[in-house]
């Protein structure tokens, strides 16, 4: 249980950035900066417990992606940001999002998104279940990248407008996932 309150409204330090959505082929470097991250990560958080994977299209070999490594952490308790956001800030991360049941810390160079949940949140699993799904199955990789590059037709005023634009084909892709 929660010690406290969550915050109940979306603060977007920095406000709305327009952006440039580019995707690479996919770069054999991905899983070493996650890896370099992961350290970085529980060096960080050392004592706290918290799971740390690799999500996002840069955690799927043979995607094209954005290059942003987007990497989950589960901690026991997400409103106790004392416990984790001081040392993530420490170890030389900024913070962009908080949300209810959500921070968001990045690398300066904006090359890597930490996504902060509470373990036992669904979308953790949800975010794992489309990665392994997306590394076992062609036709879905095939898909979700095509939709992408549709979308870079477009301008995007906010990369979180990009990523809602992706919504319908990655839901479609889970619920197929689902039934893998």
């Amino acid at each position: 249980m929660p010690r406290r309150r969550d915050v109940t409204t979306v603060e977007i330090i920095g406000g709305p950035e327009a952006i440039e959505v580019t995707l690479h082929d996919y770069d054999e470097r991905w899983p070493g900066i996650f890896r370099l991250h992961e350290s970085r990560i529980r060096e960080a958080l050392a004592g706290v417990g918290v799971t740390v994977e690799h999500i996002g299209s840069t955690s799927v070999p043979g995607l094209a992606a954005k290059p942003i490594v987007d990497i989950v952490v589960g901690v026991s308790d997400i409103t106790a940001e004392e416990d984790y956001l001081p040392a993530l800030l420490a170890s030389g991360y900024e913070l962009r999002v908080r949300e209810p049941g959500h921070r968001m810390v990045r690398t300066g160079s904006r090359d890597v998104h930490v996504h902060v949940l509470e373990r036992g949140d669904p979308a953790i699993d949800e975010y794992l279940l489309l990665r392994d799904h997306l590394r076992l199955h062609a036709d879905d990789r095939a898909l979700y990248e095509s939709t992408k590059r549709e979308l870079l037709e477009r301008r995007w005023d906010d990369m979180n407008d990009y990523a809602d634009a992706k919504t319908d084909v990655i839901a479609a892709i889970k619920a197929r996932a689902g039934r893998t």
